[in-house]
């Protein structure tokens, strides 16, 4: 079902202050700047690796990044998976009657089809599966 981890997503107050931290401190270069308008969000993502750093700034006071920073602080939110068919990986899921945020995929960044498991359902982490084309 997974491939392999595709990317940690870190809930970000200022996105290009979170950047700067990456790249002086760690020495990482982001791979450009994406609004997603569905999920009010602004992200950039960092290659490390197999895998990426998505950093997450809500564009709305109402959005779910900047409820999460409300609620937890900025941090880890979630941790996505590679996987090759998101359609049929849902569906597994729902068979097995695994609760879910997204039953159907959307659209996220880099133009991947993404779905969330939700929290209840995987111990408290918010997972996030992610089909890239």
């Amino acid at each position: 079902m997974v491939e392999k981890i595709d990317h940690i997503g870190i809930a970000v107050k200022n996105l290009n202050e979170s950047l700067r931290v990456f790249e002086e401190i760690l020495g990482l270069k982001s791979i450009g700047l994406e609004t997603v308008t569905d999920q009010k969000v602004k992200v950039a993502f960092i290659p490390v690796g197999e895998s990426e750093i998505e950093l997450l700034e809500s564009t709305e006071p109402d959005g779910a990044i900047a409820k999460f920073i409300e609620k937890n602080g900025e941090g880890i939110q979630h941790i996505a998976f590679r996987v090759d068919n998101i359609e049929k990986v849902l569906e597994d899921l729902k068979a097995q009657k695994v609760r879910l945020i997204d039953e159907k995929p959307r659209k996220g960044a880099g133009g991947a089809r993404i779905a969330f498991i939700h929290p209840k359902a995987t111990n408290g982490v918010l997972i996030e599966l992610c089909e890239r084309t």
